[in-house]
Order: structure tokens, then C-alpha cells, then sequence
């Protein structure tokens, strides 16, 4: 109950925040859901709802315990689904340590279940017309990876781990293992000997390589060695926030000249070092990339569910900051306001329009950039 007088507040709030300096939208302003008080502009909806929305990290829910995805998807949270506007979403979470081959085991099946049992809502992810058909369906097509690639024994599992359904795979997470280092490690060593052969092995089964919490010796060698194009789903531009976990303009450079993409995030710390954060602040992302490499390079990962995480449990927000060093430098708040609920890309939508950007330009920006990189690495 809380949480729904809270949902309101904010759209309400939201919605007039939106509107505040931009009277060409407040003169023409449609709802996006009949399930919100959110209004947009038509210009917004029809690009967001003609988009292919594709966002390349967005876990089903900030909801960890296998007792909660034992249960059906509640009503509002297949509404919220339906009204988003998102097409696809890469599903995936941080594993590691010695147990990790079969943390990612129970991952697929946990998981893998919740999509099938909920299959009105979702479904799942073999190559992009999977994708295009639930945008048909009017369903969220869910592409699974995982944040960290130890469960990968040797190059072998790569493939085993492809036919069970995984079709991402983050290097490292913001730590040392077997294939490189972690963007909060004190050294970063490059990719290992071992991680050349894993690589190898997810550029031969068409598995995206993903670098986003990797160091950034670790994302330079990683791009270098791929011999298919790489993705950074989810992170910022050092350029624009001094950050570990963030990229620099070099790794940007060096993956837009291989094809690859990054997905800009909306977690607050990795947006800006300063309140108030804002859409705004997500745009200058965009904006860096596009100037620095080209329109091509960008799309969205946001890091996040439809509801962010300051609408978590308690429990929960506690135990996502107890899981990082204090380089990750946590907030009061970890979203970003504007970008914190369920209709965001609509929002995300208006503040690209501010700015000028063609339907077009949006539309790659939403997801056909890593339309185009997911195709050439999955095939078809």
C-alpha cells in the first residue's frame, strides 16, 4: 500500500516536473498507460511505441529470493511490463567464488521457470526474432545472461552454457578471477591467457561479450582480442563522472571502431557526482557517446528493474550496498529522478526530442544499435 501512494506522489510529482520549460509539450500531452498519470508528448509515444526497446540490463525484478519468483507475477507488475514500452531486457545478475558454476545453474533455473510460468507476460530469448515476435505479441522478450563469467570452468562450458540458454556474458565483475580483472580492483592485469580462450570460445557459439564492470586494461584487451564485436551493457563516460566503474573515453573509442555498443545506465553515482540527478544528466551521456564515436554506438542498459532500487525493501537496499566497496561511493538515493519508473523511456524520449535528436536517432538509441550487435553475434 505504501509503495502505491508513493507511485503516485511521484508520477504526479514527476509528470509536472516533466512539463516544467517545455510548453510544447504540455500543450500536446497524451497518457502513454491508462494505468498512470504520466503524459507525453505524441511525438514520444509513437517513436517509443514504433522502437524495437531493447534494455541490455534490467533484471525481472530487484527480488532475489527464490521464494519470491516461486510465486506468479502479480498483477501490477504484468501492467507495468505492458505499459513500459520495452521490448527486450537482459536479465542478469553477479555471481562468483568458488560456488559459482552452480549459482549460475540455479540462475537458469530459477529464472528460466519464472519467464515459462509467466509466459503472457514474458518470454524467452534464442536470437532477435525472438525478440521481434514478442514486440508483436505484445510481450517482453527476456534475453538471460550473467554479470561475471566464473562459472565458465573451461571454453567447453561456454557452449554448454549457450545450449542451456545464455546468450551474455559479463568477463568479470568489479573483481579478479580467472579471465581479468574488475573495475574495483587496486591492479588491473589485462585479460589472461585463460580468458583469451574464453573469448575465443563465446565469439565461436555467438555469445555477446560483455565488459561493463570489467578494469578498463581488462575492457581494452577484451575489445582488442574479440574477434566479433563487444558490448558495454550497462555504464558512463569517465569523462563526465569520475568513476572506477565507468568508462573512459579510450575504451569508447576503441569499442565503436570494433562495432560494438554501450548501454548508458541510470544508477545515480554513475551519472553524476552532484544533486540533483536527473534525466538531464542521462542525456549528457548520450550526447558524450554520440559526439565522441557517432549515433551508432549508443543505446540503454539501465541497471535496473521497471522501479529502481530506492522502491526496494529496506532489507534489500541495505544488502546491495553492504555488497560493494566503498569506491562505488552509494547516495542517499541509488536511481536517477525521472529515469525511476515504470513508462521511463518515454521520458527518456522527451528529453532526446529536447535535444534535437531525429526519430530515427532515437529509435537506435532505444534499440537499434544493439539490434544491429545483437543480430551479428547471435546470428539471424
Amino acid at each position: 500500500m505504501l509503495a502505491t501512494r508513493r507511485w503516485a506522489l511521484r508520477a504526479a510529482v514527476c509528470t509536472t516536473a516533466s512539463l516544467v520549460g517545455a510548453p510544447y509539450l504540455a500543450r500536446a500531452a497524451f497518457p502513454a498507460s491508462p494505468y498512470s498519470k504520466r503524459a507525453y508528448s505524441k511525438r514520444a509515444i509513437e517513436v517509443v511505441q514504433r522502437a524495437t526497446v531493447v534494455d541490455m540490463l534490467a533484471p525481472i525484478k530487484i527480488e532475489f529470493s527464490p521464494e519470491f519468483y516461486a510465486n506468479p507475477m502479480t498483477d501490477k507488475d504484468a501492467a507495468d511490463f505492458r505499459a513500459s514500452g520495452i521490448n527486450a531486457i537482459h536479465h542478469a545478475i553477479g555471481i562468483g567464488g568458488p560456488t559459482a558454476r552452480d549459482q549460475a545453474l540455479t540462475f537458469f533455473a530459477i529464472y528460466g521457470n519464472y519467464v515459462a510460468r509467466n509466459s503472457h507476460v514474458l518470454t524467452a530469448v534464442g536470437s532477435f526474432a525472438d525478440i521481434d515476435r514478442a514486440k508483436k505479441d505484445k510481450r517482453c522478450a527476456v534475453i538471460m545472461g550473467l554479470q561475471n563469467s566464473e562459472h565458465f570452468n573451461n571454453a567447453a562450458d561456454v557452449k554448454f552454457f549457450y545450449d542451456m540458454g545464455q546468450r551474455c556474458s559479463q568477463l568479470t565483475y568489479n573483481s579478479q578471477n580467472r579471465i581479468g580483472s574488475g573495475s574495483t580492483d587496486r591492479v588491473d592485469g589485462g585479460v589472461s591467457d585463460f580468458g583469451v580462450g574464453i573469448i575465443e570460445a563465446m565469439n565461436k557459439v555467438g555469445m555477446l561479450v560483455d565488459v561493463s564492470h570489467s578494469g578498463d586494461r581488462t575492457t581494452l584487451d577484451a575489445i582488442a582480442i574479440s574477434k566479433k564485436p563487444i558490448a558495454i551493457t550497462h555504464s558512463n563516460c569517465r569523462a563526465l563522472v569520475d568513476h572506477p566503474r565507468v568508462k573512459t573515453d579510450a575504451a569508447i573509442k576503441a569499442l565503436a571502431a570494433k562495432g560494438g555498443v554501450m548501454g548508458i545506465t541510470g544508477v545515480r553515482m554513475f551519472v553524476s557526482k552532484t544533486d540533483p540527478t536527473t534525466i538531464v544528466n542521462i542525456g549528457d551521456h548520450i550526447d558524450h557517446v554520440v559526439k565522441l564515436v557517432g549515433i551508432d554506438h549508443v543505446g540503454i542498459g539501465t541497471d535496473s528493474d521497471l522501479n529502481g532500487y530506492d522502491d526496494t525493501t529496506p532489507e534489500m537496499n541495505k544488502m546491495l550496498r553492504g555488497a560493494y566497496k566503498d569506491s562505488y561511493a552509494f547516495r542517499d538515493k541509488i536511481d536517477v529522478d525521472g529515469f525511476d519508473h515504470p513508462l521511463k523511456m518515454y521520458d527518456l524520449a522527451e528529453e532526446l526530442i529536447r535535444r534535437s535528436y531525429t526519430d530515427a536517432h532515437i529509435e537506435a538509441v532505444l534499440g537499434g544499435n544493439f539490434r544491429r550487435l545483437l543480430t551479428a553475434t547471435w546470428g539471424g
